[in-house]
């Protein structure tokens, strides 16, 4: 999916231009489209008069950005110490059996996408799910079929 550029001009022109605003231009971008695409970068660097190299070291420098498509619904598994002891490996195991992708990867509908983060500072909850930013805690693998279902349908 590309980014659309009057789209992303109403984003940019909403932080009025300023190029202190680069950081929160490119999470509006991500929001948008689940990554940064490359033509949006450039755009971005174009309209704020900065060089492409400073807005792509932005968005190569925090983690939270991605440069490659990402499906619709973002499924993070934390792999944290507390939830790695509570059964996150298998959680993890069980939605990629689930939804057929591995860690990393994208379902071929573009529903879906499996990432794992070290921690994610929520350790009571562990093994914890992050689904579109929805906190799932105390997650077994036989609630994770009823999650992916509750998503597709969404």
């Amino acid at each position: 999916m590309e980014m659309n550029i009057e789209k992303l001009d109403e984003i940019i022109d909403g932080w009025k231009c300023d190029k202190a605003a680069i950081l929160p231009i490119l999470q509006d971008v991500q929001r948008e489209l689940n990554y940064l695409p490359r033509q949006a970068m450039n755009h971005i660097a174009d309209r704020l008069g900065v060089n492409l190299g400073h807005v792509s070291s932005i968005a190569t420098f925090f983690s939270s950005f991605s440069l490659v498509p990402r499906g619709k619904h973002i499924v993070t598994v934390c792999m944290g110490t507390a939830c790695h002891v509570r059964g996150a490996p298998r959680v993890l195991e069980e939605f990629e059996r689930s939804l057929k992708i591995k860690d990393g990867e994208n379902t071929p509908d573009m529903q879906f996408s499996i990432e794992t983060v070290n921690c994610v500072g929520a350790c009571a909850l562990g093994p914890l799910v992050i689904i579109d930013g929805n906190y799932h805690g105390n997650i077994t693998t036989s609630e994770v079929a009823d999650l992916v279902a509750n998503y597709r349908e969404k």
